[in-house]
Protein backbone atom coordinates (compact mmCIF):
# COMPACT_ATOMS: atom_id res chain seq x y z
CA UNK A 1 0.00 0.00 0.00
CA UNK A 2 1.44 3.36 -1.13
CA UNK A 3 -0.20 7.19 -1.04
CA UNK A 4 0.22 9.56 -3.74
CA UNK A 5 0.95 13.58 -2.99
CA UNK A 6 -1.23 15.20 -6.13
CA UNK A 7 0.56 18.21 -8.05
CA UNK A 8 -0.31 21.67 -6.80
CA UNK A 9 -3.05 22.06 -9.91
CA UNK A 10 -5.51 23.81 -7.37
CA UNK A 11 -5.52 25.26 -4.23
CA UNK A 12 -7.26 22.49 -2.79
CA UNK A 13 -4.68 19.96 -3.96
CA UNK A 14 -1.98 21.43 -2.83
CA UNK A 15 -1.37 19.77 0.15
CA UNK A 16 -3.47 16.37 -0.83
CA UNK A 17 -2.36 13.32 -0.22
CA UNK A 18 -4.43 10.34 -1.52
CA UNK A 19 -4.28 6.51 -1.02
CA UNK A 20 -2.55 5.02 -4.16
CA UNK A 21 -5.54 1.97 -4.00
CA UNK A 22 -2.64 -0.74 -4.94
CA UNK A 23 -4.53 -3.28 -2.78
CA UNK A 24 -7.84 -2.64 -4.52
CA UNK A 25 -8.62 -5.26 -6.96
CA UNK A 26 -11.96 -4.22 -7.71
CA UNK A 27 -14.41 -1.35 -7.86
CA UNK A 28 -17.87 -3.38 -8.05
CA UNK A 29 -19.09 -4.73 -4.74
CA UNK A 30 -21.19 -8.05 -4.37
CA UNK A 31 -24.52 -6.83 -5.08
CA UNK A 32 -26.37 -9.43 -2.31
CA UNK A 33 -24.33 -8.46 0.04
CA UNK A 34 -25.42 -4.28 0.16
CA UNK A 35 -27.98 -3.11 2.26
CA UNK A 36 -29.26 0.87 2.05
CA UNK A 37 -28.19 3.51 4.92
CA UNK A 38 -30.54 6.32 5.83
CA UNK A 39 -29.58 9.19 7.25
CA UNK A 40 -30.61 11.25 10.10
CA UNK A 41 -28.17 14.14 9.28
CA UNK A 42 -28.20 14.36 13.61
CA UNK A 43 -31.89 15.08 13.73
CA UNK A 44 -33.93 12.92 16.19
CA UNK A 45 -37.62 11.44 15.35
CA UNK A 46 -38.78 14.92 15.72
CA UNK A 47 -36.79 16.68 13.57
CA UNK A 48 -34.53 18.34 16.38
CA UNK A 49 -30.55 18.71 15.73
CA UNK A 50 -28.89 16.79 18.83
CA UNK A 51 -25.97 16.05 17.55
CA UNK A 52 -23.94 18.58 15.71
CA UNK A 53 -21.65 18.73 13.24
CA UNK A 54 -23.14 15.99 10.92
CA UNK A 55 -25.27 16.20 7.40
CA UNK A 56 -25.04 16.29 3.80
CA UNK A 57 -22.30 13.68 2.38
CA UNK A 58 -22.48 11.32 -0.21
CA UNK A 59 -24.87 8.66 -0.44
CA UNK A 60 -23.59 5.31 0.46
CA UNK A 61 -24.57 1.73 0.91
CA UNK A 62 -23.80 -0.56 3.62
CA UNK A 63 -21.30 -3.63 3.18
CA UNK A 64 -22.89 -6.74 5.37
CA UNK A 65 -19.77 -7.82 7.00
CA UNK A 66 -19.14 -11.61 8.98
CA UNK A 67 -17.57 -9.99 12.04
CA UNK A 68 -18.49 -12.85 13.61
CA UNK A 69 -16.52 -15.76 11.17
CA UNK A 70 -18.99 -18.12 12.22
CA UNK A 71 -18.89 -20.58 9.22
CA UNK A 72 -16.48 -23.14 10.83
CA UNK A 73 -13.87 -25.41 8.92
CA UNK A 74 -14.94 -24.59 5.18
CA UNK A 75 -12.60 -23.05 3.00
CA UNK A 76 -12.96 -19.63 1.27
CA UNK A 77 -11.29 -18.58 -1.50
CA UNK A 78 -10.78 -14.87 -1.38
CA UNK A 79 -12.52 -13.41 -4.33
CA UNK A 80 -11.45 -9.63 -4.22
CA UNK A 81 -10.29 -6.92 -1.79
CA UNK A 82 -12.36 -4.11 -2.00
CA UNK A 83 -13.10 0.04 -0.84
CA UNK A 84 -15.58 0.46 1.88
CA UNK A 85 -16.77 3.62 2.20
CA UNK A 86 -18.20 3.11 5.85
CA UNK A 87 -14.60 2.25 7.47
CA UNK A 88 -10.96 3.11 7.03
CA UNK A 89 -9.57 -0.45 6.57
CA UNK A 90 -10.56 -2.45 3.16
CA UNK A 91 -12.59 -5.67 3.12
CA UNK A 92 -12.16 -8.85 1.13
CA UNK A 93 -15.02 -10.81 -0.40
CA UNK A 94 -15.25 -14.75 0.18
CA UNK A 95 -16.26 -16.98 -1.60
CA UNK A 96 -16.92 -20.67 0.42
CA UNK A 97 -16.63 -23.91 -1.14
CA UNK A 98 -20.58 -24.44 -0.38
CA UNK A 99 -20.95 -21.06 -2.78
CA UNK A 100 -21.92 -19.20 -0.39
CA UNK A 101 -20.35 -15.73 -0.48
CA UNK A 102 -19.25 -13.03 2.38
CA UNK A 103 -17.50 -9.93 3.26
CA UNK A 104 -14.38 -9.81 6.00
CA UNK A 105 -12.27 -6.88 7.40
CA UNK A 106 -9.54 -7.61 5.51
CA UNK A 107 -6.13 -8.48 6.84
CA UNK A 108 -2.76 -6.77 5.48
CA UNK A 109 -1.20 -9.39 3.10
CA UNK A 110 -4.19 -10.64 1.96
CA UNK A 111 -3.66 -11.47 -1.73
CA UNK A 112 -6.88 -12.61 -4.23
CA UNK A 113 -7.02 -15.93 -4.87
CA UNK A 114 -5.59 -16.93 -1.39
CA UNK A 115 -7.57 -19.78 0.16
CA UNK A 116 -8.22 -18.96 4.55
CA UNK A 117 -10.51 -20.91 6.56
CA UNK A 118 -12.11 -20.45 10.53
CA UNK A 119 -12.14 -22.29 13.25
CA UNK A 120 -10.39 -24.57 16.25
CA UNK A 121 -8.03 -26.78 14.53
CA UNK A 122 -6.39 -24.43 11.85
CA UNK A 123 -3.13 -23.08 11.33
CA UNK A 124 -2.54 -19.42 12.56
CA UNK A 125 -2.15 -18.09 8.98
CA UNK A 126 -2.95 -14.54 7.65
CA UNK A 127 -6.71 -13.98 7.23
CA UNK A 128 -7.54 -16.95 9.62
CA UNK A 129 -9.50 -17.02 12.28
CA UNK A 130 -9.22 -18.94 15.74
CA UNK A 131 -10.16 -18.90 19.53
CA UNK A 132 -8.06 -17.21 21.29
CA UNK A 133 -7.08 -19.82 22.88
CA UNK A 134 -5.44 -21.61 19.35
CA UNK A 135 -3.18 -18.62 18.70
CA UNK A 136 0.22 -18.89 19.67
CA UNK A 137 1.33 -16.03 21.95
CA UNK A 138 3.40 -13.04 20.23
CA UNK A 139 0.73 -13.64 17.58
CA UNK A 140 -0.46 -10.19 15.56
CA UNK A 141 -4.24 -10.50 16.27
CA UNK A 142 -7.33 -7.93 14.47
CA UNK A 143 -10.86 -8.49 14.81
CA UNK A 144 -11.24 -9.34 18.45
CA UNK A 145 -14.38 -10.52 20.12
CA UNK A 146 -14.85 -9.48 23.96
CA UNK A 147 -17.78 -12.18 24.87
CA UNK A 148 -17.96 -15.87 22.87
CA UNK A 149 -20.10 -15.41 19.69
CA UNK A 150 -20.32 -11.54 19.95
CA UNK A 151 -18.41 -10.60 16.97
CA UNK A 152 -15.44 -8.36 16.73
CA UNK A 153 -15.18 -5.55 18.69
CA UNK A 154 -11.65 -4.62 18.69
CA UNK A 155 -9.37 -3.56 16.59
CA UNK A 156 -11.04 -3.40 13.26
CA UNK A 157 -9.97 0.32 11.79
CA UNK A 158 -7.32 0.52 9.68
CA UNK A 159 -3.29 -0.86 10.42
CA UNK A 160 -4.76 -1.57 13.63
CA UNK A 161 -3.74 -4.73 15.55
CA UNK A 162 -3.14 -6.49 18.76
CA UNK A 163 -0.89 -8.77 20.75
CA UNK A 164 -1.54 -11.98 22.32
CA UNK A 165 0.81 -11.94 25.34
CA UNK A 166 -0.27 -14.91 27.95
CA UNK A 167 -2.52 -17.43 28.34
CA UNK A 168 -3.95 -18.40 32.13
CA UNK A 169 -6.73 -20.50 32.60
CA UNK A 170 -9.73 -19.73 30.64
CA UNK A 171 -8.64 -16.26 30.01
CA UNK A 172 -5.33 -14.83 27.86
CA UNK A 173 -4.07 -11.70 27.87
CA UNK A 174 -4.28 -8.96 25.14
CA UNK A 175 -2.02 -5.79 24.64
CA UNK A 176 -4.53 -3.37 22.59
CA UNK A 177 -4.19 -1.07 20.22
CA UNK A 178 -4.64 1.73 22.89
CA UNK A 179 -1.90 0.30 25.35
CA UNK A 180 -4.15 -1.34 27.87
CA UNK A 181 -3.70 -4.58 28.39
CA UNK A 182 -6.87 -7.03 29.35
CA UNK A 183 -8.06 -10.36 30.25
CA UNK A 184 -10.62 -11.71 27.25
CA UNK A 185 -12.38 -15.34 27.12
CA UNK A 186 -10.01 -17.80 25.83
CA UNK A 187 -13.39 -19.20 23.26
CA UNK A 188 -13.40 -15.39 21.84
CA UNK A 189 -12.33 -15.22 18.14
CA UNK A 190 -9.82 -12.88 16.55
CA UNK A 191 -8.17 -13.13 12.93
CA UNK A 192 -4.61 -13.63 12.00
CA UNK A 193 -2.52 -10.27 11.20
CA UNK A 194 -3.64 -6.69 11.28
CA UNK A 195 -6.02 -4.42 9.48
CA UNK A 196 -5.11 -3.58 6.06
CA UNK A 197 -4.71 0.32 5.11
CA UNK A 198 -1.90 1.20 7.70
CA UNK A 199 -1.09 3.97 5.32
CA UNK A 200 -4.45 5.71 6.37
CA UNK A 201 -3.14 8.05 8.70
CA UNK A 202 -1.04 9.79 6.33
CA UNK A 203 -3.69 10.95 4.40
CA UNK A 204 -4.50 14.82 3.85
CA UNK A 205 -7.99 15.77 2.73
CA UNK A 206 -6.85 19.03 1.25
CA UNK A 207 -9.52 21.51 1.67
CA UNK A 208 -12.74 21.47 3.64
CA UNK A 209 -15.03 20.45 0.92
CA UNK A 210 -13.90 17.13 1.25
CA UNK A 211 -15.35 16.95 5.07
CA UNK A 212 -18.50 17.82 3.72
CA UNK A 213 -18.74 14.96 1.24
CA UNK A 214 -17.83 12.71 4.25
CA UNK A 215 -20.95 13.85 5.92
CA UNK A 216 -19.32 16.12 8.31
CA UNK A 217 -20.58 19.92 8.64
CA UNK A 218 -18.12 22.61 10.31
CA UNK A 219 -17.17 22.94 13.91
CA UNK A 220 -17.77 26.45 15.73
CA UNK A 221 -14.61 26.54 18.35
CA UNK A 222 -16.53 26.96 21.97
CA UNK A 223 -14.04 29.78 23.09
CA UNK A 224 -15.81 31.77 19.91
CA UNK A 225 -19.29 31.25 21.61
CA UNK A 226 -21.41 33.02 24.01
CA UNK A 227 -21.60 31.72 27.44
CA UNK A 228 -25.49 30.48 27.01
CA UNK A 229 -23.84 27.91 24.60
CA UNK A 230 -20.89 26.77 26.00
CA UNK A 231 -18.93 26.95 29.53
CA UNK A 232 -16.14 27.72 27.06
CA UNK A 233 -17.83 31.14 25.83
CA UNK A 234 -17.58 34.36 26.40
CA UNK A 235 -15.34 36.57 28.17
CA UNK A 236 -13.62 40.18 27.37
CA UNK A 237 -11.71 39.95 23.91
CA UNK A 238 -10.11 36.96 23.29
CA UNK A 239 -10.18 34.90 26.18
CA UNK A 240 -9.05 31.59 26.24
CA UNK A 241 -11.89 29.68 27.82
CA UNK A 242 -10.24 28.44 30.74
CA UNK A 243 -10.07 24.36 32.03
CA UNK A 244 -11.21 22.90 28.50
CA UNK A 245 -14.29 20.95 29.19
CA UNK A 246 -17.84 19.52 27.21
CA UNK A 247 -20.50 21.33 26.36
CA UNK A 248 -22.45 20.11 29.58
CA UNK A 249 -19.48 20.56 31.83
CA UNK A 250 -17.59 17.54 31.81
CA UNK A 251 -13.74 18.20 31.90
CA UNK A 252 -11.48 17.09 28.85
CA UNK A 253 -7.84 16.13 28.60
CA UNK A 254 -7.12 14.06 31.17
CA UNK A 255 -10.33 13.86 32.89
CA UNK A 256 -11.16 9.90 33.58
CA UNK A 257 -14.76 9.21 32.78
CA UNK A 258 -14.64 5.37 33.64
CA UNK A 259 -16.89 4.48 36.51
CA UNK A 260 -14.59 3.33 39.42
CA UNK A 261 -17.84 0.29 40.19
CA UNK A 262 -17.72 -0.84 36.57
CA UNK A 263 -17.89 -5.05 36.66
CA UNK A 264 -15.51 -4.86 34.09
CA UNK A 265 -12.58 -2.72 35.86
CA UNK A 266 -11.22 -6.35 37.20
CA UNK A 267 -9.76 -7.43 33.37
CA UNK A 268 -8.11 -4.35 33.23
CA UNK A 269 -4.53 -4.93 33.86
CA UNK A 270 -2.79 -2.19 32.96
CA UNK A 271 -5.02 1.15 31.57
CA UNK A 272 -4.58 2.78 28.09
CA UNK A 273 -1.56 5.76 27.88
CA UNK A 274 -2.41 8.95 28.14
Amino acid sequence: MSVRKLKPITPGQRFRVVNGFDAITTDKPEKSLLAPIKKSGGRNSQGKMTIRQKGGGHKRRYRVIDFKRDKQDVVAKVESVEYDPNRTGFIALLSYADGEKRYIIAPSGLQVGQEIVSGANVAPEIGNALPLKAIPLGTIISAIELRPGQGAVMARSAGTFAQLMAKDGKFVTIKLPSGETRLILSECMATIGAVSNHDHQLLVSGKAGRSRWLGRRPRTRPVAMNPVDHPMGGGEGRASGGHPRSRNGIPAKGYRTRSRTKSTNKYILERRKK
